[in-house]
């Protein structure tokens, strides 16, 4: 699929002065909040710009997009140890 993007044309040469290739950095803005949002996975983010799962892994923390992880999950790993460790 294409997307295309109005901008007037003097932010389109701001923005090319500051970020360089603007195609592939809205790319990644869209895809870096897709991640964000839990609409895309980190497999889907490597696979869309083209990096493997270390490059991928960089490029997320990179542009502080963490995976979430909250109290709830804490406590359900500690659960899942403590019970793996029993056994």
């Amino acid at each position: 699929m294409t997307v295309a993007i109005d901008l007037p044309e003097d932010i389109v040469r701001q923005l090319e002065k500051a970020w360089g290739n603007m195609p592939r950095r809205a790319l990644e803005a869209v895809v870096v909040e897709g991640y964000r949002s839990g609409a895309l996975a980190r497999g889907q983010v490597g696979r869309i710009l083209g990096l493997s799962y270390w490059e991928t892994e960089k490029f997320l923390k990179e542009r502080q997009a963490y995976l979430p992880y909250d109290q709830a999950d804490l406590e359900q790993d500690r659960g899942d140890l403590h019970q793996a460790m029993a056994e």
